[in-house]
């Protein structure tokens, strides 16, 4: 059983066989279930768990356990625990600039992490429920907290949203201004280099916006170090003849550093 606020992707899933009943609301979908999984923007389970812990809370059967896919992680485990939700957080590391059910595949989460993250009102054998459900879609279990989780992944993950959207503000202009004048001339001539750096820009807004609201601090650690290392090229390349090889130098350590344990996925 599925159910969003619009309906659409619930009734496609229909469609197509992957569930057996589209929800009226979170109640209805949330009635009798063992496992309830909120797969929204951040904010939005936030709200959804305030449903479930208040006006839903009589649907919700005597062993049910509420779970996530939100890409961060405190703010809803504290909320959850606020309210004495049975709560286990979740968040796999899988994904993708498009959303909704017309985005499915079924191979996005093999072998890919899939945070666990226990709180407060967690109830006794949560855990190894979300791990199931983590290994039943061919994902690696990693049990994390919620804080250490918010840190990691505020630089793998959420700084390079930001940055996205700030690449795109620095090159083609700021929102609500005119576009920069050699925008078209370099939109032209924009290929793979532009669509790497800019994926993330592209995705869904809500979600971004949600992850930058309810991680706000830890990514904004993660851009000032990011600014330390830029402050640090510019010293370097504002120079008349800037040095070559320090330059190699530098590509070559950052290339080293992802051949040897970078991650070349994430979410």
């Amino acid at each position: 059983m599925a159910w969003t606020p619009g309906g659409v992707g619930p009734r496609a899933a229909l469609r197509a066989g992957v569930v057996d009943r589209v929800a009226l609301d979170p109640a209805d979908a949330a009635g009798g279930a063992d496992l309830i999984v909120l797969a929204g923007p951040p904010l939005a389970c936030l709200d959804l768990v305030d449903e479930l812990a208040g006006p839903a809370r009589g649907s919700l059967a005597e062993r049910a356990l509420v779970t996530d896919v939100a890409s961060t992680k405190v703010r809803i485990v504290e909320r959850a625990t606020a309210r004495g939700l049975p709560f286990v957080g979740g968040h796999p590391m899988a994904g993708l600039e498009a959303s909704g059910f017309a985005a499915a595949r079924d191979d996005l989460f093999a072998g890919r992490p899939w945070i666990v993250v226990p709180g407060p009102s967690s109830p006794a054998g949560g855990v190894e429920r979300v791990v199931a459900l983590a290994l039943a879609c061919g994902a690696r279990p990693v049990t994390m907290a919620a804080a250490d989780h918010d840190q990691a992944v505020a630089g793998i993950s959420h700084m390079p949203l930001v940055v996205a959207a700030a690449l795109v503000e620095a090159v083609a202009g700021r929102a609500g201004e005119r576009a920069r004048p050699d925008w078209p001339a370099a939109a032209a001539l924009a290929a793979s280099g532009w669509a790497s750096m800019t994926r993330l820009a592209r995705g869904d807004v809500p979600m971004s916006a949600g992850i930058a609201a309810t991680n706000g601090p830890a990514i904004a650690a993660r851009l000032r170090d990011l600014r330390d290392a830029i402050d640090r090229w510019l010293e370097a390349l504002d120079r008349a003849d800037p040095d070559a090889d320090l330059l190699v130098e530098w590509f070559r350590a950052a290339r080293a550093r992802l051949d040897a344990d970078g991650p070349d996925r994430g979410a």
